[in-house]
């Protein structure tokens, strides 16, 4: 296969069969971010020793706002544990099959305690920009560990769901106050037995605004991006519902968040300052 190809077959999958498929440049790094794809079937096979630590100088590699750092992570491992978390999750098995779990967290714990050890103030880390500015970090961090762990011929998925229960995550985990788990990355090798597609994106017609934001939405546009996720939900044997009906589906009200609408006031009881 040439490399025009290859380019050519992976925005296809990027963006659907039929979609007009951008002017792109190409080399392995590009073709490999394409190619990401959601692994929720996991081999039982351990990881190779050092995996862990190379996910995590990864991830200390990404940029990270004024070099605060204000991320960390778990590392989950342990077999009761993943099942808990899988609970959390609303009985997402690939939390508990996954052989590593990785919570990714908001972290302003660590320059409080170093603030209180050389007795100066912090009262910055009161402000709502604080917690956003640990959100990015842990974001940031965690998608430098999605390329090299796909590098590495590994697959993941992220689990948003840890945010329906924050308070059980941080007494699973032992989090202390000003510290909260952002998502998890459930990550192993893929089972070919089960394969994951790489599911089409909006156009970029959509999302790409040149000089100004353009308000109006691309109707025709979404209505084809509608039709390529029913293809691809078909291929994964999921409901056929597109992408317009299931987004707009979970952002109806409060009660389709799963209990996230309570974030505010756990955050609010788990130390953070929202001024």
């Amino acid at each position: 296969m040439t490399k025009t190809e290859e380019r050519d077959r992976a925005l296809q999958a990027r963006y659907g069969a039929g979609a007009a498929a951008p002017d792109i440049a190409w080399n392995d790094v590009v073709a490999g971010l394409l190619a990401h794809r959601t692994v929720r079937a996991f081999r039982p096979d351990p990881l190779p020793d050092g995996t862990l630590a190379t996910l995590v100088a990864a991830a200390q590699s990404a940029p990270s706002s004024s070099n605060l750092q204000t991320w960390s992570v778990v590392a989950v491992e342990d077999e009761a544990a993943k099942r808990r978390l899988a609970q959390v999750a609303g009985g997402q098995r690939h939390v508990a099959e996954a052989p590593l779990v990785l919570v990714w967290l908001a972290d302003l714990a660590r320059l409080g305690a170093l603030g209180r050890d050389q007795d100066k103030p912090t009262d910055g880390l009161d402000y709502l920009e604080m917690l956003m500015v640990g959100v990015v970090d842990a974001a940031l961090a965690a998608q430098n560990a999605t390329v090299a762990l796909e590098s590495l011929g590994l697959g993941s998925v992220y689990i948003g769901a840890l945010r329906n229960d924050p308070e059980a995550v941080a007494e699973l985990l032992g989090l202390p106050p000003n510290v909260v788990a952002v998502f998890g990355l459930c990550v192993g090798w893929p089972d070919p037995e089960r394969p994951a597609a790489v599911k089409p994106r909006l156009p970029q017609e959509v999302v790409l605004h040149r000089g100004r934001y353009d308000p109006t939405l691309a109707t025709g546009a979404i209505a084809a991006y509608d039709a390529a996720m029913a293809v691809f939900q078909a291929g994964q044997r999921m409901p056929e519902v597109g992408w317009s009906g299931a987004a707009l589906e979970r952002v109806r009200g409060p009660g389709s968040l799963s209990g996230r609408d309570r974030l505010r006031g756990i955050l609010e009881r788990r130390g953070f300052g929202l001024k």
